[in-house]
């Protein structure tokens, strides 16, 4: 059984930051891209970043470009998002996805696995 489970949200002010955690069981995590997704309500899930199974070149959204950064540690099965200068805009539930496929993607249907998220709350 694949699960993945976030942690680390939270609510904070705007310039604030946090870290999200996403621990992964039931697949060969080292070998498995990963991708991180937002919602907020109303809204479509919208991509973030993703990180391909060797941490090489991650990409990001434009909206959390030079803000925020991936990361993986492959020998704790955890992926990783420092989020640095938090916006109002940028609360939403935070997903983590697994793809077991060739390559990163930017869309979560291209996505095997998802976590049950984790809520982050800015404010002004």
């Amino acid at each position: 059984q694949v699960l993945l489970v976030e942690s680390g949200g939270g609510l904070v002010q705007a310039g604030d930051s946090l870290r999200l955690s996403c621990t992964a069981s039931g697949l060969p995590f080292s070998s498995t891209n990963m991708g991180w997704f937002r919602q907020s309500p109303g809204k479509e899930r919208e991509f973030v970043a993703n990180i391909n199974w060797s941490a090489r070149r991650p990409d990001y959204a434009d909206s959390v470009k030079g803000r925020f950064t991936v990361s993986r540690d492959n020998a704790k099965n955890t992926v990783y998002l420092q989020m640095n200068s938090l916006e109002p805009e940028d609360t939403a539930v935070y997903y983590c996805e697994a793809r077991l496929g060739v390559g990163v993607r930017s869309s979560p249907t291209e996505y095997n696995y998802w976590g049950q998220g984790t809520q982050v709350t800015v404010s002004s």
